[in-house]
């Protein structure tokens, strides 16, 4: 008798929480005007379930057919550059209301087609709109970012919505403040209008959850669209926003940038603003310290944003951010660099189109003149690094359970999956730590992650490095919940150092035939050659730690080889 009884109330239990998820829902539709919503015969050209078949949106053309958007407005979305945008916004070509009207009606329409939304403002961005508008009519400037509508993760906090991050038990929280950032995009100047979708936990490279859905990638639905900072990946790659704002603390911007496409940027921690987040874990924990950063279209706006947050004296606003102007440095466009190559590790084999687009990138570096110097696995060190951050992480897992239990809600795919690095339970590089009490454990793997930082500090200078290019990830996008640890980028997030993704070649069936299947012993998701064909491939460029300007320099340099 008593186990019917628990059955019924944890059916009850079940009932209440997707009540609350399909409130949610109906809410979010309803957000949308009626007008933007998409007409029946653009869902008739679509295979459904997206999230199963390859419904390449690009290819579709479904922006224009869906007679959403204006001819104008279509321009204002595909055909300018976020620098070429603000000069239009500053000569009076466009005014705000119409930039933020575009890029909101092509936000509501890729809502609609990958999910990749969370809170919508769209009424409240208009009249933020018309202000910016008088106010530069009254020759009042704002700030550098004046009338630009700039999209934003769902963890930042904006007063009056939301900041649910994908846990049914903080549904209904209204958010009380904003987090420093947004005080600061608003004295910038900039127009916020839409929040954007994320992992449940926010530690997962799939950006799902059981309150707003799967984002799909719009290069192929079948196809992932990274994590943590899932949704911004989907919507700037539709070109559903201009710039946005994205968190990192094991590749949650970079991930989702090499997935979809764009350009992104993971700054050193702190000299973004990164306080007054909803966070799915201890309160004050932070065994790696994750950062906020861009993603855009273009490289340029890349800089843009990270140089106005920083020049804003962002430690007036945040007492977390580091109060260290950003750094302007000669442009010598004949430099010659020395830049490592970042080798392949052996538990983490790189997809054929990866290792390719890696390589052809090397190739044209040595052709402009600039030194190639190729390191070695055991230089790079990306396994160890990803031992230490993996136990980092393990140390405290019970608070964001603790969240997804307390509404009854079941864990989604990836989170159950569980994903671990290749050697887990068999290290090679960490001492065994299995027996130490928990603040024993963080000290023991804080000394092995120095010695990380200390091998690495040593290659800078022996070898004299400007920068170094890597693999951002093993693979391009992949299936659905198949991603799994990043190493290429968690390397990173244990070093704390500045790294930009650079969008460069596909994956080509054609080109790349063989599938790869991970071996015994390895970690990472297995390449199928048709379901990843024409998925986007990138490469990373990254520097030493608070050398964020000649990351930005020097990958500046290499996009414009590449282009």
């Amino acid at each position: 008798m008593g186990s019917i009884s628990a059955m019924i109330e944890q059916d009850v239990h079940s009932v209440d929480w997707q009540t609350k998820v399909a409130q949610k829902r109906q809410q979010c539709r309803e957000a949308i005007p009626a007008e933007w919503q998409l007409p029946s015969d653009i869902s008739k050209m679509l295979v459904h379930p997206l999230d199963k078949n390859p419904n390449r949106l690009f290819d579709m053309d479904i922006v224009k057919k869906s007679g959403i958007l204006s001819e104008r407005e279509l321009s204002i979305t595909e055909n300018y550059r976020v620098s070429e945008l603000l000069a239009n916004l500053a000569s009076g070509e466009f005014t705000s209301v119409e930039v933020t009207t575009a890029f909101s009606k092509r936000a509501a329409i890729a809502q609609q087609l990958t999910s990749c939304l969370t809170e919508t403002f769209f009424d409240t961005a208009l009249q933020r709109a018309k202000y910016v508008d008088q106010s530069r009519s009254e020759g009042k400037l704002l700030g550098p970012l004046h009338g630009l509508p700039v999209s934003i993760k769902d963890s930042f906090q904006v007063a009056g919505t939301e900041a649910s991050i994908g846990f049914v038990s903080f549904l209904g929280k209204k958010s009380q403040e904003n987090s420093p950032i947004v005080d600061i995009l608003l004295s910038l100047g900039a127009v916020l209008y839409v929040k954007t979708n994320i992992p449940q936990t926010l530690m997962t490279a799939d950006s799902d959850n059981n309150i707003f859905g799967r984002v799909l990638n719009p290069h192929n639905t079948s196809l992932g669209a990274g994590g943590s900072s899932g949704g911004e990946g989907a919507l700037l790659a539709f070109r559903g926003s201009p710039l946005g704002v994205g968190t990192d603390v094991a590749g949650s911007i970079r991930i989702p940038a090499l997935c979809c496409g764009t350009y992104g940027f993971k700054p050193t921690s702190s000299r973004v603003p990164y306080g007054g987040q909803a966070t799915p874990g201890l309160a004050g924990w932070k065994p790696i310290l994750a950062c906020a950063g861009p993603l855009a279209n273009d490289f340029e706006a890349l800089e843009v944003l990270t140089k106005a947050v920083i020049d804003s004296g962002p430690a007036t606003f945040d007492s977390t951010a580091i109060d260290v102007p950003w750094r302007p440095l000669d442009q010598d466009e004949d430099a010659k660099l020395r830049i490592g190559v970042l080798a392949e590790d052996p538990l983490y084999p790189l997809h054929p189109p990866v290792k390719r687009a890696l390589a052809e990138v090397a190739n044209r570096l040595a052709a402009e003149g600039h030194q190639v110097i190729q390191l070695s696995a055991e230089q790079g060190h990306v396994a160890d690094a990803t031992e230490v951050a993996c136990e980092l992480f393990s140390l405290e897992t019970e608070t964001p359970r603790g969240h997804i239990l307390a509404s009854g809600e079941p864990p989604v795919p990836s989170v159950a999956a569980g994903h671990r690095p290749a050697n887990f339970g068999n290290y090679q590089y960490l001492p065994n730590i299995e027996k130490l009490d928990k603040l024993q454990k963080y000290a023991a793997l804080t000394v092995k992650r120095q010695e990380l930082s200390e091998d690495w500090r040593k290659m800078w200078s022996e070898l004299k490095l400007d920068a170094v290019i890597s693999p951002p990830a093993q693979n391009t996008a992949v299936p659905h919940d198949t991603y799994g640890w990043p190493p290429y980028t968690c390397l990173l997030n244990v070093l704390d150092y500045p790294a930009c993704i650079l969008p460069f070649s596909k994956a080509s069936q054609q080109q790349d035939p063989e599938p790869l299947q991970i071996q015994p012993g390895q970690a990472g998701p297995h390449y199928d050659p048709v379901a990843q064909h024409g998925a986007p491939c990138s490469i990373q460029v990254f520097t030493s730690r608070m050398r964020d300007e000649e990351c930005v320099k020097v990958a500046r340099l290499i996009d414009r080889c590449l282009r």
